[in-house]
């Protein structure tokens, strides 16, 4: 009977301390601080994200090709020397000449080393009478010894008359000769591809330039010495 009392007071003691607020399992002190923990906000910061500018390509410009213009022309003055080898009865008919007169030329250069070339020459001041006419197509090659300056031989096949008092001559046949051209012009190479590393040479040449040459005007057995010395000036295009 006693032990029956005592459960039921201890129960009401229980009962008026739940009903009082007690708490009967006190939480300890690490679970207090879970709890404010998961209570607080969590605050992350911002971070802006960095954009970098797109990177444009640029289009590639065309490589244009240059192909250089070899035309060249020029004018100049001739002077010839006319001596006949004619073992003539006459010796009126044999002696030297010299005359004088104008020149041109037109070519084209291939490169810096060969081109051809194209030249007429007519005497029409005379010293004893007599004239001179020259035409003939040339191989030209070249060998450049500066920047601006080569010498060139003159390789080909002219028709040559003479007129006067001394023996006539008309013949075709082979005519050989040789020179020196000095470029006058600051070539400068365009934006572009050239065939070969622009040195301003040959067909790369642009603007005035000057020139003398030597002539035999006809190489043929038996026939009348005929020499010229040209000099001149040059353009090319």
């Amino acid at each position: 009977m006693n032990q029956i009392k005592l459960s039921l007071i201890a129960l009401m003691a229980m009962g008026s301390v739940a009903y009082a607020g007690g708490d009967i399992n006190p939480m300890t002190n690490y679970e207090t601080e879970d709890i404010k923990m998961a209570e607080e906000a969590y605050v992350q910061n911002y971070v802006e994200p960095v954009v970098e500018a797109p990177v444009v390509a640029e289009t590639p410009k065309p490589v244009e090709e240059i192909n250089p213009n070899g035309f060249y022309a020029g004018l100049g003055i001739s002077a010839a020397q006319y001596k006949t080898n004619c073992a003539c009865p006459d010796n009126s008919k044999s002696g030297t000449d010299k005359t004088a007169g104008v020149m041109a030329r037109v070519g084209y250069d291939f490169n810096k080393y060969v081109g051809v070339e194209a030249r007429g020459m007519r005497t029409n001041w005379k010293a004893d009478g007599g004239t001179v006419k020259h035409a003939g197509v040339f191989v030209k090659p070249m060998l450049p010894v500066t920047d601006s300056t080569n010498v060139y031989g003159l390789v080909g096949v002219a028709k040559t008359t003479t007129q006067g008092s001394l023996q006539s001559t008309d013949a075709t046949g082979a005519a050989l000769g040789a020179g020196v051209e000095v470029d006058l012009s600051e070539d400068r190479a365009k934006e572009g591809r050239y065939g070969r590393e622009f040195d301003g040479k040959g067909d790369q040449e642009k603007g005035l330039g000057v020139f003398m040459d030597y002539e035999r005007l006809v190489v043929k057995s038996g026939s009348p010495d005929l020499d010229a010395v040209s000099a001149g000036v040059t353009y090319d295009f």
